[in-house]
């Protein structure tokens, strides 16, 4: 395979977005617009990554580092253009072979069959190859000037005559180069143009005048949309659920109202799975066969394993593992919990820094106990266990297999297996004396003292 060097560009940050947070880490599918890219050049078979930034941008290459820790970084300390951009990575294209890619880094919903569209012409004998598109409408975008197959130029927007306005074929976000025709080429360009900055796309004309085969690929629009604004980073949004919707399908996932499901980048469901309308997946989710998400839940860094079974109306948290033919039903929340086989948490429950064991029940209302204001405490519920309706379990403690937990009890020491425990004031009833309770208080409402 041929090395491949990909360069991605996200030191200009535009101001539409009307953010404090930099345009390219904002999200899609629960990623960073920029982990998307940095995550399609690897998917294209990229040995090395670059990423430049701009100066103030220490927010992009940590966002970057944690999903990515093998890029490399530079820093534009100046914006002079993308051309003088993608110079700022030269300790590693000065030493690069094979191809040298480079992309701007505010394309969502790139992937890396995108690259392979301009990887296969260098393939094939060119020394630049360019993605292109066809937009419904070009205003704003580079167009592609050419003869046949031929890429003669790039014409930015604002610098193109009329009639190249009228251009459909513009350039997308991925300009491809034999690695010693990008070094040869790099340092020429001029900033001869409207904005006095040095532009990538100039490498087009540089090359033709150098005599090298200049071509280009093409790319579905929605594949490479761009985002600069909040209406496109909506749209961006709606077309990568749409696409992680269809892939489940194929996949064998059943969604009763596909429209109204949301996922993340990384969600990860086995087939035969049904999703019911309404369900929300963060990231770090995985769904075992079998498995059934009913209506208005949501799920975040969590594990439902096989032929279990989630809400309606619940909240899975980070760390909430559920396993075979277990149950969290409706308004139950879990976090950093492990719900064992067979486990039913029906209703109105919180479990959190929790072990709960197999075929345990626990009934409405339930509370693990588990913060004291500075530090969290964890619960075990051996297996077998049956804990009452409005229990509260205060951690550390841990109820023994097949142990009975009272409703309504508070529960602050550990219980032996097969116990019966009990922690409630014992009931006393008063005979008449509700009676002399409410006639008190009306007596009192009516000469107005309360």
């Amino acid at each position: 395979m041929t090395e491949l060097l990909s360069i991605i560009l996200a030191a200009g940050e535009g101001t539409r977005m009307k953010s404090a947070t930099p345009k390219v880490l904002h999200p899609v599918g629960g990623m960073p617009i920029i982990g998307h890219v940095t995550r399609a050049a690897l998917e294209a078979g990229s040995t090395r990554v670059a990423l430049v930034t701009g100066p103030k941008h220490d927010t992009i290459r940590t966002a970057v580092s944690r999903l990515h820790p093998q890029v490399t970084h530079f820093e534009q300390t100046v914006a002079r253009g993308t051309a003088h951009a993608a110079s700022m990575a030269r300790d590693l294209f000065s030493q690069a072979e094979g191809y040298v890619a480079v992309v701007y880094g505010d394309h969502p919903l790139l992937r890396g069959q995108n690259f392979k569209a301009v990887l296969d012409r260098l393939d094939d004998g060119l020394d630049v190859a360019i993605l292109g598109f066809e937009p419904r409408d070009p205003t704003g975008y580079g167009r592609f000037i050419t003869d046949g197959d031929r890429l003669l130029a790039i014409r930015e927007h604002k610098d193109a005559s009329e009639e190249e306005r009228r251009i459909g074929l513009c350039n997308a976000c991925i300009l491809a180069f034999r690695a010693e025709v990008f070094r040869d080429l790099i340092d020429k360009v001029e900033g001869n143009n409207s904005q006095g900055e040095f532009y990538l796309t100039d490498l087009v004309e540089l090359a033709n005048q150098a005599g090298k085969n200049v071509g280009f690929g093409v790319a579905p629009e929605n594949d490479v949309m761009g985002v600069n604004d909040r209406t496109q980073l909506a749209r961006a949004e709606a077309l990568f659920q749409e696409v992680r919707r269809a892939d489940f399908m194929k996949a064998g996932v059943t969604l009763k109202d596909p429209a109204s499901v949301w996922f993340s980048y990384d969600t990860d469901i086995a087939p035969d799975v049904t999703i019911e309308p309404n369900v929300v997946f963060g990231p770090g989710v995985k769904i075992e066969s079998g498995a059934t998400i009913h209506a208005f839940s949501h799920l975040e860094g969590a594990h439902v394993g096989p032929d279990a079974s989630v809400g309606p109306f619940a909240r899975l948290r980070p760390g909430a593992e559920l396993q075979d033919g277990a149950k969290v039903g409706n308004f139950v929340e879990v976090k950093k919990a492990e719900i064992g086989k067979g486990a039913k948490v029906s209703h109105l429950t919180y479990i959190g820094d929790a072990s709960v064991g197999e075929n345990v029940n626990i009934g409405a209302g339930v509370i693990t106990v588990n913060y004291d204001g500075y530090n969290k405490h964890r619960t075990v519920i051996e297996d077998g266990a049956f804990i009452g309706s409005n229990a509260s379990l205060v951690a550390p403690v841990t109820i023994g297999a097949g142990a009975l937990v009272a409703s309504g009890s508070v529960i602050t020491e550990d219980v032996d297996a097969d116990a019966l425990a009990l922690g409630r004031a014992r009931q006393v009833a008063k005979p008449g004396r509700a009676k002399e309770i409410f006639a008190d208080a009306a007596a009192k409402k009516k000469a107005g003292k309360v």
